[in-house]
């Protein structure tokens, strides 16, 4: 096989991958099913920006990792299974092998899992890229859901990124936990990440195929 030929399979293949992607055995989660299961949330974080006043949250409350994942709250403190944001603090997470979508009509696509001892607030944005962002709302504490589609997103739309902001202006304002509780976050509506995932990507390989054709052009001659 020419190196050409191998430059054509290798896009020709990751396209065929997205488009065909094998779709995950679905699972429920607090209730809720998610048709790619436990892939279906947020694998990273991408920033931590908690608001502590007085040492509020405690220090136990405030490790990121814990909205990673699956839920897995067990409705106790002991032993925390969620991060505290502060009075107004974020979260950034982040998709890794998978994208946030629309679903094309009103059902929901996203699910937050804020639990805790308090039901809070928490402002929710996505991005498709960690610099653009996109307002979708609010959740009025406890496990809710959004539905992406009524703010003009559409099954063409992937989000690799969802932003947490505890609302400040509500709520308790001190406690060991203070600020909105996140155990995960889940995008209910979610296609498996592209094997070429970035158009730079794709770019090169489509420049390899350009350079590889001069070059047997020229050979040609």
């Amino acid at each position: 096989m020419s190196a050409r030929h191998r430059v054509c399979e290798l896009a020709l293949l990751g396209a065929a991958c997205w488009a065909g992607a094998t779709t995950a055995q679905a699972a429920v989660f607090g209730g809720v099913e998610f048709p790619q299961g436990a892939s279906s949330f947020a694998d990273a974080v991408a920033s931590f920006d908690p608001v502590i006043k007085s040492g509020q949250p405690t220090a136990p409350n405030l490790v990121p990792g814990r909205a990673i994942g699956a839920p897995d709250y067990d409705g106790t403190n002991n032993g925390a299974k969620f991060v505290s944001l502060g009075d107004g603090g974020s979260i950034t997470l982040e998709f890794v092998d998978n994208r946030l979508t629309g679903s094309g009509d009103n059902k929901l696509d996203l699910w937050i899992f804020e639990v805790g001892p308090d039901v809070e607030d928490t402002f929710v944005e996505i991005s498709k890229d960690g610099n653009t962002w996109s307002a979708v709302g609010k959740v009025l504490g406890s496990t809710r859901g959004i539905d992406v589609d009524a703010y003009g997103f559409t099954q063409s739309d992937l989000f690799r990124f969802v932003r947490l902001t505890d609302d400040g202006a509500l709520d308790a304002q001190s406690g060991s936990t203070v600020g909105a509780d996140i155990d995960a976050i889940g995008a209910i509506s979610s296609v498996v990440r592209p094997p070429i995932p970035e158009p730079a990507t794709f770019s090169m390989l489509l420049g390899g195929m350009t350079l590889l054709a001069l070059g047997a052009r020229r050979r040609r001659r």
